[in-house]
C-alpha cells in the first residue's frame, strides 16, 4: 500500500450568497487595497489515504468530498494530489 496526500477545496457554488466573502471583500478598501472583487471564501482540507493506486485513493477522496466534507446543494469541491509522503521538497 501507497500512501497518497490530498487537498480537497470546497466553495459556494456560483450564485450561492457568500456573506463571509463579502464581509472580507468590504473590508479591503479599510485596509487600503483596492482593485480586489469577487472574494469567495471557502475551506481546504488535507488527508493521506492509504490505497493500493492513486485512482484508488481519488475515489475514496472524490466520496469523502461529497458526502461529507461538502454540502452538495450549495458547495462545489475540487480534489488535487499534493506532494507524497516523504517526496523531497
Amino acid at each position: 500500500m501507497t500512501e497518497f496526500r490530498f487537498a480537497v477545496n470546497v466553495l459556494p457554488k456560483d450564485g450561492i450568497l457568500d456573506p463571509q466573502g463579502r464581509a472580507v471583500e468590504g473590508s479591503l478598501p479599510h485596509l487600503g487595497v483596492d482593485g480586489v472583487s469577487h472574494v469567495r471564501v471557502g475551506r481546504r482540507v488535507e488527508l493521506a489515504v492509504e490505497a493500493g493506486t492513486e485512482s484508488e485513493a481519488r475515489a475514496t477522496v472524490e466520496r469523502l468530498a461529497s458526502e461529507v466534507f461538502s454540502n452538495p446543494l450549495i458547495e462545489q469541491f475540487e480534489v488535487e494530489l499534493n506532494r507524497p509522503v516523504g517526496a523531497a521538497r
